[in-house]
């Protein structure tokens, strides 16, 4: 008798510490999966972009995350204002050829596989060439809920800068 009951304790307090551990799974983080075409593009930004230009959405920051980021199409011609970032920005080119320039530099052509680096703060625009679209993914983070400072539009003299 002593050893059905021990046993029966022994079976219960497995079953209780298996679903506690089946439990403690649940509350473990879970992937999810974003689907393609659940976030809407974003065109006629005229206040921050000069030409026709589409952003899409890629991903927000959630939780601590503080990343989040955007495929922007710029048609040939199309270019942002001139900006700043609190934490920086990468620019992922993914087709096309573009332009990058920071505050009193030189324009530099970008294109599809080029990573490109903007540190935290610089005053720069980016877009696509006079003649060619360019898309790229845009990641930025923000700093206290701030991702960009936008400021005044770049100009046909400043954007056709010789090359």
């Amino acid at each position: 008798m002593k050893y059905i009951i021990g046993t029966l304790i022994l079976t219960m307090s497995a079953f209780s510490h298996a679903e506690n551990a089946s439990s403690q799974r649940l509350e473990l983080p879970q992937i999810t999966v974003q689907k393609n075409g659940t976030q809407y593009p974003m065109t006629g930004l005229d206040k921050y972009f000069t030409g026709k230009v589409r952003v899409e959405p890629s991903f927000q920051a959630h939780g601590e995350a503080k990343a989040a980021g955007a495929m922007v199409t710029f048609e040939p011609g199309a270019r942002t204002n001139w900006h700043t970032h609190p934490v920086g920005q990468t620019l992922i080119v993914t087709s096309g050829m573009g332009w990058v320039n920071q505050w009193h530099g030189q324009p530099q052509v970008i294109k599809p596989g080029d990573v490109v680096h903007i540190p935290a703060n610089v005053k720069h625009w980016h877009g696509a060439t006079d003649k060619t679209a360019m898309m790229h993914l845009a990641i930025q983070e923000s700093k206290e809920g701030k991702v960009v400072d936008w400021l005044e539009p770049v100009t046909d003299k400043q954007y056709l800068k010789k090359q």
